[in-house]
């Protein structure tokens, strides 16, 4: 793993958004708003997915996620790592070796043939699972696989994102109160705060990103997308 000057939480967050523009993984679109699948408008948009092309970065990035789950949330505190179908999978797969952990997967609904499973993967009955998922916004898609593990009758008190959007300011008290806590390498803000360092795009669409940021449903209500909704 990095250096502990490597592994501060600023720093590590700043090089993720350093190496998510160098993969150009961010797209940044003020006057032609991306549409979410929530409906909201956004001037943002970001593939995490991109990551696993790029075996140097991917290698730093799985070294930050393991380092920022044993600093905050503790060292034998897991028994399994899950990746939610599909995006999570590569990453669960990564983590799980960097943590000397097994590894599951979870469908995001019961396959429907054979053993109609939802979870692959042997996971023990009790057993402390960690959720991963490439990015989150509000943690929602994240709990349709927590759901699915606590059914299972797996234990699952934290999640982490490589990426947080970290757009709705009650999403991690929500998730609280639901029995995670969300660990996260990334936001939005970290990612925009490269972009204005090093000037990649016109003052006014920092400005605009930046508007969306701090106030996401009323910039997505301005823009043409859904004004109110329950985060995603």
């Amino acid at each position: 793993m990095f250096s502990n000057a490597f592994t501060d939480k600023a720093v590590m967050a700043e090089l993720v958004a350093k190496m998510l523009w160098e993969i150009k993984a961010v797209h940044f679109r003020a006057d032609e708003p991306y549409k979410l699948s929530s409906g909201m408008a956004s001037p943002v948009y970001i593939d995490c997915r991109k990551l696993i092309s790029y075996p140097r970065i991917r290698s730093a990035v799985m070294d930050f996620a393991a380092a920022t789950i044993l600093r905050e949330a503790g060292f034998e505190q897991f028994d399994v790592v899950a990746g939610g179908e599909t995006a999570g999978i590569p990453f669960a797969a990564m983590l799980a070796e960097r943590l000397g952990l097994p590894m599951i997967y979870v469908r995001k609904a019961p396959k429907g043939h054979g053993r109609n499973a939802q979870i692959e993967g042997h996971m023990p009955e009790g057993a402390r699972v960690l959720v991963i998922e490439d990015l989150t916004t509000a943690g929602g898609s994240m709990f349709k696989f927590i759901d699915a593990i606590r059914a299972a009758g797996g234990i699952v008190d934290h999640g982490i994102a490589l990426f947080y959007y970290d757009i709705f300011p009650e999403a991690r008290g929500d998730m609280k109160s639901r029995g995670v806590d969300l660990h996260f390498i990334a936001t939005w803000r970290n990612v925009l705060a490269v972009a204005r360092e090093q000037a990649l795009f016109d003052e006014k669409t920092l400005n605009e990103v930046e508007a969306f940021l701090n106030a996401p449903l009323a910039w997505s209500g301005r823009n043409g997308g859904v004004s109110a909704l329950a985060a995603q």
